[in-house]
């Protein structure tokens, strides 16, 4: 079973373009810990680090190496918010939760970008702003409400026009946007390596090609079996994503787990580079089935979107995204696309982040629904405080049972189904 990202190479343009990895070793023997965090994506990484800031033996256990999942594959867009607006936020989750939530998901972008300057995390870290592009008029009014919302909750989110959108994007394509200044980008798999980094300078210990094979109570504490030894802990931080496994009954069927495409271009040449994304802010499409995209520290183009609904190293099954993106910007026909690759995050049916507590001292937090660089981010330091002890009343997310996902075994058609009904949905402007 391959242990390294770089097995991947080289369709995956971060294994070229990301900081080196903290040294790691597989766990041989026995450990003794307060926390054990499994999982190395971004919220594992994120909670290991908020518990050893805290002074917190913390021990994080990695199937492959710290990044290797979504943390290390994902567009390197950083968001705030979530996919519903905040009314619909704070309808769902009422008057205690919803506000909590929005405050959180709002934030994710300080919270992330704070990390990384406090902590020095050399990841290509930008705060440009996110733009939410609409090529339809109705998707427009979705906009204009945003904005409304969050500027009664003191935040600018702004609303352009065509022509404004055109001069930052350099295509005609969209009809309006928000910009949103919290947003911005990163390399995302050097932030996952800084972030272990970090953790490790603090006292974390990380055991990556370490997979979790059995957890098991011991006492008042936890028992977690790996291949090469136990470790024994008070707290257990289960930060799994998409990638979860049966480790904990029901967890692995209680999410959708979709595959996400990006390709990457060669560096651009100035002309063309400085057309595509003047001031460097990171895009997506509004609608139901999303495009996304962004210039990366060296000039390439990045863009992503839906593909394939399982690990594919096929070149040709990303040409959709090639295609697009010669639509937006005809003048790419002539550049070389040199990397592509995909990746699973965890899909929640309601699309809401979710936070369980299924047993005394087991935390668990999953399904950022394509939001998981800074909303993960953050979810880890919530999981750090619940395994610090802190009350779970006053964290910002409900704690809920792991919920039963009927028909799971037929995801990949629910997925095909629900990519072809959003495409036509959004065809239609809806």
């Amino acid at each position: 079973m391959p242990t390294a990202l770089e097995l991947d190479a080289p369709r995956c343009l971060y294994t070229l373009t990301a900081t080196p990895a903290v040294p790691t070793a597989p766990l041989g023997g026995a450990l003794r810990v307060e926390v054990v965090v499994v999982g190395g994506g971004y919220t594992g990484l994120s909670a290991a680090l908020h518990l050893a800031e805290r002074g917190r033996r913390v021990a994080l256990l990695e199937a492959r190496e710290p990044g290797w999942g979504a943390a290390g594959r994902n567009g390197g867009q950083v968001n705030a918010g979530l996919k519903h607006e905040p009314d619909d936020v704070e309808r769902a989750l009422g008057p205690l939760h919803g506000p909590q939530l929005v405050r959180l998901a709002g934030g994710a972008p300080d919270l992330l970008f704070e990390l990384i300057a406090r902590h020095g995390i050399d990841c290509e870290a930008r705060r440009t702003g996110t733009l939410r592009a609409a090529y339809r008029e109705q998707h427009c009014s979705t906009l204009r409400a945003s904005v409304a919302q969050w500027a009664r909750r003191g935040v600018a989110v702004e609303f352009w026009d065509a022509p404004r959108v055109a001069a930052v994007t350099g295509t005609d394509r969209y009809v309006g946007a928000t910009f949103d200044a919290r947003g911005g980008a990163v390399n995302p798999l050097s932030l996952a390596r800084g972030l272990a980094a970090a953790a490790s300078r603090l006292g974390a210990t990380i055991h990556s090609a370490t997979p979790a094979l059995r957890l098991e109570r011991d006492g008042t504490g936890w028992r977690v079996t790996t291949p090469g030894g136990v470790v024994r802990a008070d707290r257990v931080v289960l930060a799994t994503d998409g990638y979860s496994d049966n480790l904990w009954p029901g967890l692995r069927t209680s999410i959708v787990p979709i595959y996400s495409s990006i390709i990457a271009t060669t560096p651009l040449p100035s002309p063309l580079c400085d057309a595509l994304l003047a001031g460097g802010c990171v895009v997506y499409e509004a609608g139901n089935i999303t495009v996304y995209y962004r210039r990366d520290a060296d000039g390439r183009l990045l863009m992503g979107g839906r593909g394939r609904q399982h690990s594919d190293a096929a070149r040709a099954h990303y040409g959709h995204l090639v295609r697009y993106a010669e639509r937006l910007w005809p003048a790419l026909a002539a550049v070389e696309w040199t990397h592509w690759w995909n990746g699973q995050f965890a899909l929640t049916p309601d699309f809401y982040p979710r936070f369980h507590a299924p047993a005394p001292g087991l935390f668990i937090g999953l399904g950022y629904s394509g939001r998981g660089v800074a909303f993960g981010t953050a979810m880890g330091a919530q999981l750090a405080a619940a395994a610090a002890g802190e009350p779970l009343e006053s964290l910002a997310l409900p704690v809920t049972p792991v919920p039963r996902l009927r028909f799971h075994r037929f995801w990949r058609i629910g997925v095909a189904a629900g990519v072809s009904y959003g495409r036509i949905r959004d065809r239609l402007g809806r």
